[in-house]
């Protein structure tokens, strides 16, 4: 379960932002929140978050900070790669991660708090990458952290200091020598490789190290540019040597959601990177049952389904956090509300699994879907992106939002923020000669 995270100095949030999935003392939707323990201790995070705010303004960079901070962890180092592989440039080229308006020497901060198989975990990271597109900067790693239950287990700086080790005795590892372990820290840090991947794992604790990598690799998913996320399904064993394979539960959302033919299918193909679906169409009058892309048959829209349901599904399924970006667009709103309530739904949602969406349809500007402190705003001030909430804003006083309120109208007459008036009018009296 994702409680909060923070980042400054990335992209266009140069000073620090905080986003929060812990829930706070009000009383809406009660059934929108889920419950873990850590350490005998009961903690409380939001099911969903959904984020608005004009184009540019940031929303983008929050999710996208995210996977940054994830890749980075589960690299274990603060370079490049070789290969530009993802939508999320900043991924691969870490010179793009940087504000465009700082300083060579300002650091870009990373925060993130957790829950993971009864353990709370908090990791912090403020790395130098240099100033924006500085390409020969000489990287390095300013500070590291680790906590567990509250507890320091390590700050890396220029040396290694160490909280109280025995705190985590159940996690040591065989063998545990804390004086041979603590020198061979301190003569071998890298500037530009983590601790937590290289010396902490293989001198401290190797089964923190697998849990807190575990929940990055398996229940952190992030999906940037979900408009461009293409499912290859892992289809059964063909053991009656079938052309195609029909997931049953597939083909029953895509109905409900919208589908064109009788069925959608899958090839079964060597080419496992290729597999792409299938559209199965019954002609009546020729009796005849064929076979086409369902890029080809269906709307756009179902194939964006058809691609991000089986991620929904499996998010559910593995009480993951699934932060995407642009989760519906092409989508009608009654879906993308459906999928918000079986997040909100515990008899569904038994594995406490979180929604973190950006958007901008005022549809879910809903006191009946989303409690107040589910609903972020984003907007630039300056050269400078904020985060709020709109709990933010109270319930007295002229600014004050009850939970009664109609979010959606009050969005559009400008009292939370987090929108511009946009007209093309000049431009067009122009072209017209007017």
């Amino acid at each position: 379960m994702l409680l909060e995270f923070k980042m400054k100095n990335f992209k266009s949030f140069k000073e620090e932002m905080t986003f929060s999935m812990v829930p706070v003392s009000i009383k809406d939707l009660e059934y929108s929140v889920i419950t873990k323990e850590y350490n005998e201790k009961k903690i409380k995070g939001l099911c969903s978050s959904a984020i608005y705010g004009p184009n540019s303004a940031g929303k983008t960079n929050i999710i996208g900070g995210m996977e940054v901070f994830r890749s980075i962890v589960l690299n274990g180092n603060i370079k490049n790669k070789d290969v530009v592989s993802n939508p999320n440039t900043a991924i691969d080229k870490l010179e793009l991660i940087p504000n465009i308006n700082s300083n060579s020497d300002d650091p870009v901060y990373f925060y993130i708090k957790f829950v993971v198989e009864n353990i709370l975990v908090e990791m912090k990271l403020v790395i130098k990458l240099g100033a924006f597109l500085e390409n020969e900067y000489n990287r390095e790693i300013v500070e590291e952290e680790l906590k567990i239950n509250n507890k320091l287990i390590y700050n890396r700086s220029n040396y290694v200091k160490f909280g109280k080790i025995e705190q985590i005795n159940e996690f040591l590892i065989d063998s545990f020598a804390k004086e041979a372990a603590d020198k061979i820290s301190q003569s071998n840090l890298d500037s530009q490789e983590l601790f937590f991947n290289g010396m902490f794992k293989a001198l401290y604790s190797k089964k923190i190290y697998d849990v807190v990598i575990k929940w990055f690799e398996d229940k952190f998913k992030i999906i940037y540019h979900a408009d461009q996320v293409q499912l290859t399904p892992i289809l059964p064993s063909n053991t009656d040597d079938k052309k195609f394979y029909i997931d049953e539960n597939l083909n029953i959302a895509v109905k409900n959601f919208g589908l064109t033919s009788e069925d959608i299918a899958f090839p079964y193909t060597d080419k496992k990177d290729l597999i792409e679906p299938i559209s199965m169409i019954k002609i009546k009058e020729r009796n005849q049952q064929v076979a086409i892309p369902a890029d080809i048959f269906e709307s756009f829209g179902t194939i964006r389904f058809l691609n991000i349901f089986p991620i929904i599904l499996s998010a559910i399924a593995n009480g993951s956090i699934l932060a995407i970006d642009e989760l519906d667009a092409s989508i009608h709103p009654m879906a993308i509300m459906n999928i918000i309530n079986i997040f909100h739904n515990d008899e569904i949602n038994v594995n406490g699994a979180q929604l973190i969406f950006n958007t901008h349809n005022p549809i879910f500007l809903n006191n009946a879907l989303l409690r107040r402190d589910e609903i972020k705003f984003v907007e630039k001030e300056k050269d400078n992106s904020i985060v709020y909430s709109l709990s933010d804003f109270g319930t007295s006083g002229s600014n004050g939002v009850r939970k009664t309120e109609d979010y959606m109208k009050n969005y559009f007459i400008n009292k939370y923020g987090a929108i511009k008036e946009i007209d093309f009018s000049d431009i067009f009296y122009n072209i017209k000669g007017v």
